[in-house]
């Protein structure tokens, strides 16, 4: 297998291993809002804000200076991408299942595309169960390999093994309370090989089944802040109807 063959393949892989890590709060089932706050080792913070209701997801952002709103509803399988200085917004489908309640005996390759996964039985990982899958990639003729496990209680990706020998492996070290909620401290060490491992840590929010909190080598933090659990209003999931919908980004965003 060629060079470029087998890096498109463990990225493939790598693809499933991040939607698994990173379920989004839209599939919690519990309605919140939320503040997005993100600081770098100079002590500099980005802000934006986080709304969730049944089924549906509104974060609001800015990029390049630039806000920008994204909304997905899992329930209609659609997300949409808004700009309000420009009142206009991009649509995509959403594939179904892509985004189904977080669960170990989900699929997760769900979503990705080239990328299979096989279900192929159950095991402790650091005194936790959880399931194993099988992930397989094909590209070009040539097949890579994987393999992950995920966690049987929280639907967290607690293992995976990539056919380069890159490695991750998720453990929780306790409870702690941040800002008033009960939530669990995880380490994430993730090795390549002839490299020194990397290790981050993340605070997971039992109820709201996502990390509220994120540390990352170099000093980066990532969190929500003034979390407020209640129903929130339809109308921040819906387009405005004076928006007029684009066909292709604008030229700024590309």
């Amino acid at each position: 297998m060629s060079i470029k063959n087998r890096l498109r393949l463990i990225v493939i892989l790598g693809a499933a291993c991040m939607v698994s890590a990173h379920a989004d709060a839209e599939i919690a089932g519990v309605e919140f809002s939320a503040d997005m706050v993100s600081r770098g080792p100079d002590g500099q913070a980005t802000t934006g804000k986080m709304y969730v209701g049944d089924t549906r997801m509104r974060v609001e952002m800015s990029r390049q200076g630039r806000n920008i709103v994204r909304i997905s509803d899992q329930g209609r399988h659609m997300e949409w991408m808004l700009f309000p200085e420009q009142q206009n917004y991009m649509e995509r489908a959403i594939p179904a299942g892509a985004q189904s309640a977080p669960s170990a005996e989900a699929n997760p390759c769900a979503g990705v595309e080239g990328l299979t996964c096989r279900k192929v039985g159950e095991e402790n990982i650091g005194g936790r169960a959880a399931i194993k899958w099988e992930m397989s990639a094909v590209h070009d003729g040539q097949t890579a390999t994987g393999v992950q496990w995920i966690d049987a209680e929280r639907a967290l990706p607690l293992k995976y093994q990539m056919p380069n020998g890159q490695t991750m492996e998720l453990a929780m070290l306790g409870q702690e309370q941040i800002n008033g909620r009960t939530v669990e401290k995880w380490q994430m060490t993730t090795a390549v090989p002839d490299q020194q491992p990397i290790q981050t840590f993340q605070w997971y929010d039992p109820q709201l089944k996502l990390s509220v909190r994120e540390e990352f080598p170099g000093g980066l933090v990532r969190e929500l802040d003034n979390i407020e659990i209640g129903k929130q209003p339809d109308s921040l999931f819906e387009v405005p109807a004076e928006y007029s919908k684009l066909d292709t980004p604008p030229a700024a965003q590309q």
